[in-house]
């Protein structure tokens, strides 16, 4: 007899009832006490992560929301750079996202600034361009 898959089909090449990998209880039996997953030879289970700094969180979506706002993308990257330190006093996890708030914060306040920059030369150059016709 073989095992049923779901859907109620049988698959021969499934293993035997009675036939199991050595370290796993048959299906409907009671897990035994101290019951871990199987040890493999030079397996090793990886050890927790360490928790993610919610700054980190913050400066990257502060950053990226400065694509609308353009205001958030400065204090993106602040946070960033308060995030990182924190996640090398504190051991926690985040460093990429609070680098990438970094980036990004101080990539998109430049080309704010360069825009800014831009519209001031635009207005300074159409008023010294009067034409002289107005006799006021």
């Amino acid at each position: 007899m073989t095992y049923q898959q779901p859907g109620n089909w049988s698959d021969p090449s499934w293993p035997q009832q009675g036939a199991q990998d050595p370290g796993y209880p048959v299906s409907g039996q009671p897990i035994p006490q101290g019951y871990a997953a199987p040890m493999y030879p030079g397996y090793a289970p990886y050890p927790p992560s360490p928790p993610t700094n919610g700054l980190a969180i913050a400066a990257l979506v502060c950053s990226l929301a400065g694509v609308a706002t353009c205001i958030s993308a400065p204090v993106g990257a602040i946070l960033g750079h308060i995030a990182r330190r924190q996640i090398r006093e504190r051991g926690e996890g985040g460093d990429g996202l609070a680098l990438a708030g970094i980036i990004v914060g101080w990539i998109l306040t430049g080309l704010l600034v360069l825009v800014i920059a831009f519209y001031v030369v635009i207005i300074v150059i159409a008023v010294n361009s009067e034409t002289g016709t107005s006799t006021y």
